[in-house]
């Protein structure tokens, strides 16, 4: 039987607070997901985690016998971790993104840090983790969009870009130069998983419906099974204008929606990490210049 450490990482949570709601916001995730998650791994190991009784989660005697040991497994990779990384060059960060971000705010930034002998990797992240790995530390810093759920992370706006609404070829609305996020209101939607939190929301255009549910006719957990949802039919999805260019199919028409607040991409990173190298990289990606001369 394999068992994910994000797993662990969801129990010892749990076990710690004693509480699913704190528990989600510790981890950037949804309560709904997080509670789902757990299930899932107590059907995995065959026996109960946790009591569920009225006044908070109480761990079984199998969940006690678990803590200690997950807590080693989780520290133990930490320690794996930390000194993979002190093995390579003095400076290397991994930042996390959950779609392609082009707009040139990552290519020429990044690239001159590169050109000091820092070592940067780009890593895709699921939307399962709407931390983009800031919540397990294998990203130090993410380019996200926001909301984010929880706290503890600090981020700071990179650009402010409407609303577009993916449609398959041949859509009834296909024709239109735009679209009112009102004609969109009885569509269904392709969703982001429930794990992505209020992402999820913001990409359904919850605020906008006056309190009515969205139609979802499908989930998915990338970019791809997003577009290839769309073009089978089973919903239309809203989309960032500067991921339109990027995500150009022959099956697929994109057009700008009225009425909905913009999307905000922004990088992101852990408030406590006070790394110097972390405050430079996000301040040149904020002036969206180079990085200044030294270091």
């Amino acid at each position: 039987m394999d068992v994910h450490l994000r797993d662990l990482r969801y129990f010892v949570a749990v076990a710690e607070e004693l509480h699913f709601t704190r528990a989600a916001e510790r981890l950037y995730v949804s309560q709904p997901a997080l509670s789902k998650q757990i299930r899932v791994l107590e059907r995995q190991l065959g026996f109960p985690l946790f009591d569920r009784r009225p006044g908070g989660p109480v761990l079984t005697a199998q969940g006690e016998a678990l803590l200690p040991r997950a807590r080693e497994l989780l520290a133990a990779w930490q320690d794996a971790l930390g000194a993979a990384r002190a093995a390579g060059p003095a400076v290397a960060l991994t930042v996390g993104m959950q779609t392609a971000v082009g707009r040139d705010v990552q290519r020429d930034v990044l690239s001159g840090f590169r050109d000091r002998g820092w070592r940067i990797t780009l890593r895709l992240v699921p939307w399962e983790d709407p931390s983009a790995g800031l919540a397990d530390g294998t990203s130090d810093l993410a380019f996200v969009w926001l909301p984010l759920p929880g706290a503890g992370l600090a981020t700071r706006t990179l650009a402010r870009e409407r609303r577009w609404v993916a449609l398959p070829a041949g859509h009834r609305l296909a024709d239109r130069s735009e679209v009112d996020f009102a004609e969109l209101d009885d569509e269904p939607f392709v969703a982001l998983p429930r794990s992505a939190g209020p992402l999820r929301d913001f990409w359904l255009a919850t605020e906008a419906r006056g309190g009515r549910e969205p139609r979802v006719g499908a989930e998915a957990a990338s970019p791809d099974e997003v577009f290839e949802a769309v073009v089978s039919g089973q919903g239309v999805v809203l989309i960032a204008e500067g991921n339109v260019g990027l995500y150009r199919r022959s099956d697929l028409v994109y057009r700008p929606v009225r009425g909905l607040p913009a999307a905000e991409l922004a990088i992101a990173w852990r408030a406590d990490d006070h790394r110097p190298e972390v405050a430079e990289l996000v301040a040149a990606l904020t002036r969206g210049g180079h990085p200044q001369p030294g270091g």
